[in-house]
């Protein structure tokens, strides 16, 4: 197994699209960071997200999931319940080479209030937007901020 460089992701993504838009440096001024880091970078979550309700339903079942069981909010930020969860997707496209996995993991920003990004596999050859599971797992409703800026 090999972790790739910060010059390794610049390459990949502006020689062959692997992240698109590509943010080529990290950016954190008035805003949760965002960008290529030294062994990483890290995505954006758009400005649509679906939020969990049990309003909705008695009983989860993955073979039966009730649509109806998530609003849909589109805004700059959203709410997430106490121990509920929110789904989001990445602002950037990715197309994952052939011979490469990609983890999407969560930030320490949000682990400090209890949100948790459930461990996703980029796979090889995958490509597309991520979807992002954003866990509150906090006792109180926390807020999750898209970024506005590109």
């Amino acid at each position: 197994m090999s972790i790739k460089s910060d010059r390794w992701i610049r390459r990949m993504a502006q020689d062959h699209r692997m992240i698109e838009p590509f943010a080529d440096a990290q950016v954190r001024a008035g805003v949760i960071s965002y960008g290529l880091s030294s062994y990483g970078y890290d995505m954006r979550v758009t400005r649509t997200f679906r939020v969990f309700s049990p309003v909705h339903c008695q009983v989860l079942d993955v073979k039966d999931f009730p649509l109806a069981a998530y609003q849909e909010v589109e805004a700059g930020t959203v709410l997430i319940p106490p121990n509920s969860f929110a789904l989001g997707s990445s602002v950037e496209r990715f197309r994952i080479p052939r011979d490469v996995l990609a983890l999407c993991v969560g930030k320490s920003s949000y682990a400090r209030m209890g949100i948790i990004i459930n461990v996703t596999p980029l796979e090889p050859e995958w490509e597309g937007h991520v979807t992002i599971e954003i866990s509150n797992t906090a006792p109180l409703p926390a807020r999750v901020h898209h970024q506005v800026r590109q």
